[in-house]
């Protein structure tokens, strides 16, 4: 297995991890049985007493979806702007999925909105012009 020693002055991934697992809601055995972890070697990971390996920290960024390198650099600064008209579809569609659910339906009730629309634009158009 490959290491990957991250505990530099100005970051800690253990650190980072342990930020993201707290603000998630989640305890440490919960997020290690899930990713796969054992409970011993996660505990030492956010204590900065064990490196993480690659693989390990693949694990623990796609369960929090996010890319390794947002979790590497979880608060070296503000997030981007997300423009979803630059990601092809399932981009948008994996975008939207990340939302709490009541910003997801508002989300799917304008889409429903705007098709309905436009069939109904589609249809006047057909069969009146």
């Amino acid at each position: 297995m490959r290491y990957f020693r991250l505990n530099v002055a100005f970051m800690n991934i253990g650190e980072n991890i342990k930020k993201i697992r707290e603000q998630k809601g989640l305890l440490q055995k919960q997020l290690a049985a899930d990713v796969g972890i054992p409970y011993t070697s996660y505990n030492k990971i956010e204590n900065g007493t064990r490196d993480i390996t690659i693989e390990e920290l693949d694990k623990i960024a796609r369960y929090f979806a996010m890319s390794i390198d947002q979790v590497v650099h979880f608060d070296d600064a503000a997030p981007a702007e997300v423009t979803i008209e630059d990601k092809a579809g399932f981009e948008q569609i994996n975008l939207i999925n990340q939302l709490d659910e009541e910003d997801k339906s508002t989300v799917f009730k304008i889409i429903d909105t705007m098709l309905t629309k436009k069939k109904f634009k589609d249809f006047f158009q057909k069969n009146i012009a």
